[in-house]
């Protein structure tokens, strides 16, 4: 086989530093496992100044989900996991589409028949990876090359399979799970090329991880049973094994994977549940890896500081268990953190969500709701009292501690009505002197007045914001008309 093809692409491998790949399949959303090994990968790369890399992986054309590409680019530039080279940047190894490499994978699998470590395979079960078809039976790996040319120029259908050696062992190192040997006889001789000419996944990888000069390879740790069978084919090319980093999977409990199909959240769901993108990372990023030394007991980490802390020996090999509550406890921090503008900017498609009011001032709600918040979701019911005011029980104006009861309250809102009528100026400063004088010119303590007004102008038993802060918003109209309801609802009938 003449061999200038294949130097060409050599001399176009990029060497000298270190070269990472992101290589998702467009079949649906974005799992927290794939979430994690991508910024796995992203951190590598950006923590030793080298290369991170997209590939698309759609060789696998009947799993393709229609939009699924795009809202992986839209999911990695939102988690800010920017990428280097790509289908969309381009870079010196394309393309980054596997598909778009097709006419790679059949020379590459002809090199290997032709250096002994591959075969075509012309019966009947051989479409399948990793079907039951056993080597032991597979009369064409001993076919002569005779036979092979003559089922060949028969236009007979053919696979190429991996020839495994049959005797000895294969040895891998791994960096979560060290070194792992196994018989070469527990090996299945995998499939390649598949009939449409198309490579399965597994041949896929190994070409284009060597052709794209790809230094460390992360990927879970249902693919250590494959590796073996990767570095054979390395072993046969010749070429370098990349540094393997499996990771642990995900779970849901500690004996279920997280999955789709058992009702798990995708990163595109967690965003819909409330959850900013800042702190799915955060706690994503510490599924499965700690930080060492004085960095051992830290949990808060931006995507910089995960950067400069991140390193390969903290990734555990057990199992990372998603806990929601804990990634509550990062997001409702993260909420509380943000700068009050940036807080309005993440809460107000949910403050558009209850309140349609225009008259509402969103701004003076956002900081009543802040501390207040695990996600973002539960903004809506929280402020919807400020659309309309709900109907609400009479008992919600007994309040042991601020002593109060429904008599006393409609006294209190008789006492309020007609002071807040006078006010020329509806401030928070003069609503909240008013309520204050109201309470001391009767010889009452605040709470007296100040909950009375609260329940009638949000009906509602817990409010982001007390009673000055609700007239303020609500405006003077909304209020008297609000307080005025309740003294109705409080007056026995006759």
């Amino acid at each position: 086989m003449d061999m200038t093809w294949f130097d060409e692409l050599e001399a176009r491998i990029p060497t000298g530093t270190v070269r990472t790949r992101f290589a998702p399949s467009p079949t649906g959303y974005m799992h927290v496992g794939n979430l994690r090994t991508a910024l796995y990968t992203w951190l590598i790369a950006r923590k030793n100044k080298g290369v991170f890399i997209f590939r698309l992986e759609d060789t696998d054309q009947s799993r393709q989900v229609e939009g699924a590409t795009e809202l992986i680019y839209r999911t990695m530039n939102e988690c800010g996991l920017t990428h280097d080279e790509g289908p969309d940047v381009g870079g010196p190894v394309g393309p980054y589409i596997q598909t778009e490499r097709r006419g790679f994978y059949g020379k590459y699998a002809q090199l290997l028949v032709e250096k002994g470590h591959a075969y075509h395979c012309f019966c009947e079960k051989t479409e399948e990876e990793g079907d039951a078809f056993q080597r032991a039976e597979d009369p064409c790996r001993s076919l002569t090359p005779q036979e092979v040319e003559a089922k060949l120029a028969a236009g007979l259908p053919y696979v190429i399979r991996q020839k495994i050696p049959q005797e000895g062992n294969t040895s891998f190192q791994d960096v979560c799970f060290g070194e792992i040997t196994v018989e070469n006889s527990t090996l299945d001789d995998q499939v390649l090329l598949k009939r449409d000419g198309l490579p399965t996944y597994n041949f896929a990888n190994v070409v284009d991880d060597h052709l794209m000069g790809i230094t460390h390879v992360v990927r879970g740790s249902e693919y250590l049973a494959s590796s073996p069978k990767y570095n054979l084919l390395y072993e046969a090319f010749g070429w370098e094994i990349p540094t393997y980093i499996h990771c642990s999977p995900v779970m849901r409990d500690a004996q279920n994977k997280m999955s789709k199909r058992h009702g798990d959240p995708s990163y595109e769901d967690l965003r819909s549940q409330g959850y900013l993108t800042e702190a799915i990372l955060n706690y994503v990023a510490l599924l499965g890896w700690s930080p060492r030394g004085e960095l051992a007991e830290r949990e808060f980490f931006s995507l910089e500081e995960l950067v400069d802390a991140f390193d390969i020996t903290g990734i555990s090999k057990s199992p990372a268990i998603f806990d929601l509550e804990k990634l509550k406890y990062f997001n409702s921090s993260y909420i509380k953190n943000l700068s009050p503008e940036a807080f309005l900017a993440a809460a107000e498609p949910y403050l558009k969500e209850g309140i349609h009011t225009p008259s509402i001032d969103l701004s003076l709600v956002a900081p009543l709701l802040q501390t207040r918040l695990d996600t973002l979701t539960e903004i809506p019911p929280m402020v919807d009292f400020f659309d309309a005011l709900p109907a609400y029980s009479n008992e919600l104006y007994t309040h042991k501690k601020m002593k109060t009861n429904p008599e006393n309250s409609l006294e209190a809102l008789e006492l309020t009505l007609p002071v807040l009528e006078s006010l020329d100026t509806w401030t928070f400063e003069s609503i909240h002197d008013t309520l204050i004088k109201i309470a001391e010119d009767n010889g009452l303590k605040n709470g007296r007045i100040m909950w009375p007004v609260r329940v009638a102008v949000s009906g509602k038993p817990t409010t982001p914001g007390g009673a000055v802060e609700l007239c303020h918003i609500l405006g003077k109209a909304e209020t008297l008309r609000r307080i005025q309801v309740g003294i109705q609802q409080l007056t026995p009938n006759p």
